[in-house]
């Protein structure tokens, strides 16, 4: 197995048995998961890899905050706490983090009714009223930072980077048909930026802390229920009712690029209720996610920059629907705040 994590130093620090088992979870794109199955149980080890990220007490930070989340009633799954009284272990330069199992599985927008959706607004809204409850009051002073910066994206860097990555497209050989898409979607995307740069959002307005990653592969399910929020590394202050309407963006996009937009409007209306937001911060957000949509193309830069292919498939429905969004912003406006 690549990467195998160090299980015989590892599982004897937690307590946790010999190792039976031990298999990859693939779905992460930063971090590796492992499934390990040992005379103790079933548990999820996790190899904080991103360099971002992996500074251990930060992510004991992080740790301690989805503790007093479990205890006010958020599904999330804190880790467990090893003989030196700490939940992270560093081993050989490489920090890991030993979580109980959770059964369950991933369930995209479509898969879910209207209202599941509504339930999926409500426990987002949850989460940032409770992450209100437990988390620093001084944290919401602090201006947001990456990856979802409070400055909006300037179009004039937004030009450069897509002449760049066409000069990326026109280089590799044998051209292939997401070389064919790319260079449609970013001479169709500069055509827009030309249309409405003077859309360019303002400075975010209200922060909070807020899970930062919120999406499918972050969500378990167990019989239709939400049975836990995992990967809290992007946990930070950032304007919340972006992260709503980012995760919606993921959640109800359809194969074709375009929103689910009846169920977009119950998860909308839910969130708005359960974490008290004003449809004016909804619709501010809503036009600073198209804005961020508009002038990204991180999927292309790794795709091209990285030589990194495991977000490709995510390319053609992502770039379409910055396209369908320009075209039905009143639509989608409306179904977030209405």
């Amino acid at each position: 197995m690549p990467h195998a994590p160090p299980l015989g130093t590892l599982l004897p620090l937690y307590g946790a048995g010999t190792a039976l088992a031990c298999e990859p979870v693939d779905q992460g794109l930063l971090n590796r998961g492992y499934r390990v199955r040992t005379t103790r149980g079933r548990y999820f080890l996790k190899h904080h890899f991103d360099p971002d990220t992996a500074d251990p007490d930060a992510i004991e930070r992080r740790h301690l905050a989805t503790q007093r989340l479990a205890e006010v009633g958020v599904p999330a799954v804190p880790p467990l706490t090893h003989r030196e009284g700490r939940t992270v272990a560093v081993v050989g330069g490489h920090a890991y983090a030993l979580h109980p199992w959770v059964e369950g599985g991933h369930l995209h927008g479509g898969q879910l009714t209207r209202s599941e959706s509504a339930r999926l607004g409500a426990l987002l809204g949850a989460v940032h009223a409770c992450l209100e409850r437990v988390m620093p009051p001084k944290g919401r002073t602090r201006p947001a930072t990456s990856p979802h910066p409070v400055e909006s994206a300037d179009p004039a860097d937004t030009f450069t980077l897509i002449d760049d990555l066409l000069g990326h497209v026109h280089r590799h050989r044998p051209a292939d048909a997401f070389d064919d898409l790319a260079r449609h979607r970013l001479l169709e995307r500069r055509s827009l930026l030309e249309q409405h740069t003077h859309r360019r959002p303002p400075r975010g307005g209200p922060v909070g802390w807020v899970h930062g990653d919120f999406h499918p592969f972050n969500l378990l399910y167990r019989g239709g229920t939400p049975a836990a929020i995992v990967d809290w590394d992007r946990l930070g202050v950032q304007p919340r009712a972006e992260e709503a309407v980012r995760a919606a963006a993921i959640f109800f996009v359809r194969p074709a690029g375009m929103l689910d937009l009846p169920k977009a409007r119950a998860y909308a209306r839910a969130y708005r209720r359960a974490a008290r937001a004003t449809p004016a911060e909804l619709a501010a957000a809503v036009h600073r996610v198209w804005w961020e949509r508009l002038n990204d193309f991180w999927m292309l830069r790794w795709h091209y920059e990285r030589g990194d292919t495991r977000a490709d498939c995510q390319f053609p429905a992502a770039s379409a629907l910055a396209v369908w969004w320009t075209r039905e912003y009143d639509a989608v406006c409306d179904a977030f705040t209405s």
